[in-house]
């Protein structure tokens, strides 16, 4: 069924095909021999011919071909048998419109042939007949300029929701990185002085209100940064990573997690040797942060009971290298279960800041060990 555009498109072809086998009869070479009849006949072949250029959309190459045999004979044929030809170019298969043309140039050939035997350049005849096929070749051209053009329009919008879409999926994954980054730290506080409250039967009244402020405080943290990271979502104009809807956290701040381990009773040794640390980065800064706080969360997941070494060492042109060691566990204990998602996401944030990173077991322990561009690899703040 045709739209409201479809039928100003076809409407507009048929006035086209009428104006213009009406405005080049004069011009096109008649045969001087044809009777009243004949050319009444040429007349009304023209006139069916520019109707039926409402079926272009149903049948155009039967169309075509059929307007391209009778145009040999009739004149009034050449509008809607440009109409045709450009139909065919444009909607139908290649191996369509090369059949179309394959005629056109079957009768091209035979002209010229006829044309060798009968030279005579300088007749009205020839001329119309090189105008026709000038025009055939036109018609077909610039339809076939019309398809590739759309199919280009297409491929590029095709791309660009391709683009779109990877740019949601890549969303979608720095949110969900940056909620596990942020909670799991904070769950685990709580889950490690919980399961302490719950198998520590002797504990004095002072041990547990400490141990009961510390889950408030951390409820309460984890409460916030829940907060600032709904926060970054409903911003229409935050970055991807959030950067621009919270302070993000910087190498300055990991005393801050090896401080709250301490206080959660968790032993964790720390060696900050990094020299010039006030030249590092942001986004390198950043991933260390979040490198540490991971392994000090998977740490108190899977082996709580253990020690904790946090190092980090670097200076401008070498990198930054941060390394999370801790034991592994002896035996079976409460251990907070892990999607193991974690570790893929700092995988792809130290990808990202144009680092690497490597982790597993060594040497009795569990090893966490990144490395990081600084100065002379720059990395590229995302």
């Amino acid at each position: 069924m045709r739209s409201p555009r479809d039928w100003v498109v076809d409407i507009s072809f048929f006035l086209f095909a009428v104006i213009f086998s009406v405005v080049t009869a004069d011009s096109v070479h008649l045969d001087e021999s044809m009777s009243g009849g004949e050319q009444i006949a040429d007349q009304v072949a023209g006139a069916l011919a520019c109707a039926s250029v409402f079926l272009r959309r149903r049948w155009p190459v039967h169309l075509a071909m059929a307007l391209m045999l009778a145009g040999t004979y009739f004149h009034h044929l050449t509008g809607a048998m440009l109409v045709a030809l450009f139909t065919v170019a444009v909607h139908r298969k290649r191996r369509f419109t090369a059949w179309v043309a394959a005629v056109a140039l079957v009768q091209f050939l035979l002209f010229l042939l006829s044309l060798a035997q009968r030279p005579d350049a300088e007749s009205e005849a020839t001329g119309s007949a090189l105008t026709y096929f000038a025009l055939v070749a036109g018609s077909i051209g610039w339809g076939l300029y019309v398809r590739y053009r759309r199919a280009l329009i297409a491929s590029l919008e095709e791309r660009a929701a391709q683009a779109a879409e990877e740019a949601r999926r890549q969303a979608r994954e720095e949110i969900a990185r940056e909620m596990h980054d942020v909670l799991a730290h904070r769950l685990s506080l709580l889950s490690v002085h919980a399961g302490a409250l719950e198998f520590n039967t002797s504990a004095t009244a002072s041990d547990i209100q400490r141990a009961a402020a510390v889950i408030r405080d951390s409820a309460h943290q984890a409460l916030q940064d829940l907060r600032e990271v709904i926060g970054v979502l409903r911003a229409p104009t935050a970055g991807r990573d959030g950067a621009e809807g919270r302070p993000q956290p910087t190498l300055a701040d990991v005393k801050r997690l090896v401080a709250e381990s301490h206080k959660a009773g968790i032993g964790v040794t720390y060696h900050q040797e990094a020299r010039n640390a006030d030249t590092l980065p942001a986004v390198t800064g950043r991933t260390a942060y979040r490198i540490v706080q991971e392994g000090l969360t998977n740490a108190r997941k899977h082996a709580p009971d253990t020690e904790i070494t946090v190092a980090v060492s670097g200076r401008p042109g070498e990198g930054l290298t941060v390394v999370v060691v801790n034991s592994l566990p002896g035996g079976p204990g409460t251990a907070i279960p892990g999607s193991g998602q974690g570790l893929i996401g700092l995988g792809e944030r130290a990808e990202l800041a144009g680092g690497r990173l490597e982790h597993g077991p060594r040497d009795g322990s569990f090893m966490l060990r990144a490395w990081l561009p600084w100065g002379g690899a720059e990395a590229v703040d995302r």
